[in-house]
């Protein structure tokens, strides 16, 4: 049993002072109330620790490498994705796992104790099968084990190059399958979950309206009974562009009309939207899976957050491309980019609750729900995910509830107050670093090294 005491606690139903919590050996939550037993360990500060609900790991080792402009004055996601192209051409199945190791330490060391990962590198360079459909997704499962970050692992299909059902062409063929291969490696990586820790989910990733056409997706989400179902919607305006002139309707659209989306799904990005899509998604109860840093490397546009949250909707937040991986910074991008748009202030802050605590309340209920994750509060019989924080400090100053949470998110110390973090009751974060940090970094190093001619 670890038992931590703690001088501020986040409870579900607001904040509450020196409290202890328990921690079994199943890594859940046995129960929380007034301090009695001798502490294992103490917090100043203790939160629920969300769930990053998007992420491809791989695209870390890219990170900084695309900021050079390139032959076309108007360089654009789609510059940046031929650039992505190429570099996937030199991953190995030990790359892939020691790149996503880094990756999960760093989620860890940033507060997230749990990741959905969007996994769409299932083949050997030139799209050639391993032997094993599922070898790629293993090697994630492996990297998620040795971090000791929760996992919903999310196998992608993606099977072509657009709306006009082009061939995949470059690196894209590492990522195809046509429906009946993507079961068979969907099969084989359930197999694989099932052995994993208890904590461990598999769900399902059309990838998009452009790379599954109509009765691919409808193959794809009736074998999803269960589990999540996550798909990239109405990123780009050239999406919108396409699904116009292919099916006659914007993505959004689309999709609601064909589909009955519900709580099962997350849909990323969804920075295309009308007015009238960003109501009509909000009412459906699925999330909408904002990566606010990578939609602002990438020029993606910004999500309509204020009509969104205003009409119920469901949010939470992810990391994509890994180029920066900050919890608190995700929420204050979001907030910043409202407040860009619409030339104001505490955009998101409702009378009840401020900024901070409206946006990192809805990440943590969005991120386990689109994770499949039994997280997101401090309760009993949830799982034990925790983030642990020192207020004694020039960046807390001793504050208290929302107060802390603001200074937090947009302060920009989030990172030196952090000193610990459990993962279903797993302590791999400690004093503010990764248990295994050195290892995993140093094996990360080699790969880089590896792949630094390639790239």
């Amino acid at each position: 049993m670890q038992v931590i005491h703690a001088s501020q606690v986040l409870l579900p139903g607001g904040w509450q002072t020196d409290l202890e919590i328990c921690i079994d050996a199943t890594g859940r939550i046995a129960a929380v109330g007034p301090q009695q037993r001798t502490p294992t360990h103490c917090a100043a500060l203790l939160l629920p620790a969300p769930v990053n609900l998007h992420s491809h790991s791989f695209q870390r080792a890219m990170a900084g490498l695309t900021e050079a402009r390139g032959p076309d004055p108007r360089d654009s996601f789609w510059t940046w994705r031929r650039l992505m192209y190429r570099f996937l051409d030199q991953l190995t199945p030990d790359h892939v796992e020691a790149i996503a190791a880094q990756v999960f330490l760093e989620m860890l060391e940033a507060g997230y104790a749990g990741v959905a990962e969007f996994h769409y590198l299932h083949h050997a360079i030139g799209g050639v099968p391993y032997d094993d459909p599922a070898e790629l997704s293993g090697r994630i499962i492996a990297a998620a084990e040795r971090s000791g970050i929760g996992l919903t692992l999310l196998p992608v299909q993606y099977q072509f190059g657009g709306c006009d059902r082009r061939p995949l062409q470059g690196g894209q063929r590492r990522f195809g399958n046509d429906p009946g291969r993507f079961l068979r490696l969907h099969g084989a990586a359930a197999a694989l979950i099932d052995r994993a820790p208890d904590d461990f989910v598999l769900g399902t990733a059309p990838h998009s309206l452009r790379a599954v056409d109509p009765v691919g997706l409808r193959e794809i989400v009736q074998h999803a009974a269960t589990g999540p179902i996550h798909m990239h919607l109405a990123e780009q305006l050239a999406e919108v562009d396409e699904m116009l002139s292919h099916h006659g309707a914007r993505p959004a659209e689309w999709l609601l009309a064909e589909h009955g989306v519900d709580a099962r799904w997350c849909l990323i990005h969804c920075t295309q939207m009308t007015e009238a899509e960003t109501r009509a998604l909000a009412r459906t109860g699925a999330v909408a899976g904002l990566c606010p840093i990578t939609e602002s490397s990438l020029g993606d546009g910004i999500f309509n957050g204020t009509a969104y949250l205003g009409s119920g909707g469901a949010i939470g937040f992810g990391s994509d491309s890994n180029i920066d991986i900050t919890l608190f910074g995700e929420l204050r991008t979001l907030e910043y980019s409202q407040r860009l748009r619409d030339r104001s202030r505490a955009a998101l802050a409702t009378p009840d609750h401020s900024t901070g605590r409206v946006l990192f309340d809805a990440g943590l209920a969005g991120g386990a729900q689109a994770g499949g994750r039994d997280s997101g509060r401090i309760a009993p019989g949830a799982l034990a995910d925790l983030i642990g924080l020192d207020d004694d400090n020039e960046w807390l100053c001793n504050r208290s509830g929302d107060r802390a949470l603001d200074s937090l998110i947009f302060g920009g110390g989030a990172r030196a107050c952090l000193r610990d973090v459990w993962s279903a009751g797993r302590h791999v974060v400690r004093e503010g670093r990764h248990v295994a940090r050195d290892a995993i970094v140093a094996e990360f190093m080699r790969v880089m090294r590896d792949l630094e001619t390639a790239i």
